[in-house]
């Protein structure tokens, strides 16, 4: 038998037939899907400090479950001391079952311990279809060791989907369980 994750199932046999009622597609192919999430952490302070960057990329790689990449710098900067190609953040891209694991400890473990949490916003969508979402801190994920912060910094997470609309793709990531603000 072949593992599939809790959300993954949910979208086959639950997720697909909703947005299909709701929208009234006439094939199961014009269903939006969720493609891909990147995670994302800036981490201007490795200019000054080299720490800083191979920290923040030990904690995605655990949140995660996957090793991260760096993103280097485009250009100089004189006003920053950034000279073209220094380190300048970590990034991760998840596609399927790691992707769909990633989404359920999110909406499931990580989002309930945000500090008065309330949903989120739902004027991060782009007209493409994507979401884009904020973290202030990474000591909501379980996988984090408080301890061994050194500074804390919040990361962007951002839900690619083949949606054409904001509003499906609001509709498939509520179908989710992602909880917006209302």
């Amino acid at each position: 038998m072949i593992y599939k994750s809790r959300l993954k199932r949910l979208y086959e046999e639950k997720i697909v037939h909703s947005l299909m009622k709701k929208f009234k597609y006439s094939s199961v192919m014009q269903v939006p899907r969720l493609k891909k999430i990147v995670i994302h952490q800036g981490v201007g302070i490795s200019v000054l400090n080299k720490k800083f960057l191979d920290a923040s990329m030990e904690e995605i790689t655990a949140i995660v479950g996957q090793k991260a990449i760096f993103c280097y710098s485009k250009h100089d900067e004189s006003g920053f001391k950034l000279r073209k190609g220094m380190p300048i953040g970590v990034k991760v891209t998840l596609r399927r079952i790691k992707m769909y694991e990633f989404l359920e400890r999110l909406i499931t473990v990580s989002l309930p311990r945000v500090r008065d949490f309330n949903g989120v916003k739902t004027s991060s969508f782009d007209r493409n279809g994507n979401y884009n979402m904020g973290i202030s801190e990474q000591v909501i994920y379980p996988e984090i060791n408080i301890d061994q912060i050194k500074k804390n910094m919040g990361m962007n997470i951002t839900f690619y989907t083949s949606a054409k609309t904001k509003k499906e793709a609001q509709n498939l990531l509520s179908y989710f369980g992602i909880p917006f603000k209302k």
